[in-house]
């Protein structure tokens, strides 16, 4: 017995460890005085991926995305992304929605963008709702739906996104999905711009 619970305390740890020290070394999170480093991080994070992990697949990817502690590859990049979207990783999943809409590591396709941006979205994801929406105003992979976009612009922008907020507000503004509604697109730019958002002080600059 004390021989199995010594074996699950040493494999916990590991556990740990593989999970929790890439984001100490990217984030600083758990501790203080620890120097970013991205080829650390990129050795924890593959370990813990290939043991199944789906954040750490998700960060992975990202490391290959961006090239982070390792030659940027986006083909391994879709690849990790795809194994932890598959799991229900809501960022892998948005993740993996944007590389297919931007042609990085697959072919183009706006339709399994969209297919991927909806899984996170409906798991209640902003930067997936965001994009969803913008699938939607734009027409990319699915058919033109000004409401549709709106609908998933105001989730977003509930939960803060900025981009969705300035987004939200040129369709109050424009009278897009929505009835024009001057106050109400005022209130989206400004809590936009109060976030940075350099597009939506441009358009309080113009009233």
């Amino acid at each position: 017995l004390s021989y199995c619970l010594l074996e699950f305390h040493l494999f916990l740890s590991r556990k740990l460890y593989q999970i929790k020290l890439p984001n100490l070394y990217h984030f600083k999170l758990l501790l203080t005085g620890v120097e970013q480093n991205h080829e650390e991080a990129y050795k924890w994070y593959k370990l813990a991926a290939e043991q199944g992990d789906a954040g750490a697949q998700n960060n992975l990817g990202s490391c290959y995305y961006h090239g982070n502690g390792v030659v940027q590859n986006y083909a391994e990049a879709v690849k990790w992304y795809k194994l932890a979207a598959e799991q229900g990783h809501e960022d892998a999943q948005n993740n993996l929605g944007g590389c297919y809409y931007h042609g990085n590591g697959v072919v183009q396709n706006y339709a399994e963008a969209v297919k991927w941006y909806k899984l996170a979205a409906e798991q209640g994801y902003p930067l997936a709702q965001k994009n969803l929406g913008n699938c939607y105003y734009y027409g990319k992979g699915v058919e033109k739906n000004f409401e549709e976009a709106v609908k998933w612009f105001k989730l977003a922008a509930e939960q803060g996104d900025a981009d969705a907020q300035y987004d939200l507000g040129y369709c109050y503004d424009h009278g897009h999905g929505v009835e024009k509604n001057h106050s109400e697109a005022v209130k989206c730019y400004k809590l936009a711009a109060e976030q940075g958002n350099a597009s939506a002080q441009k358009e309080l600059d113009k009233l």
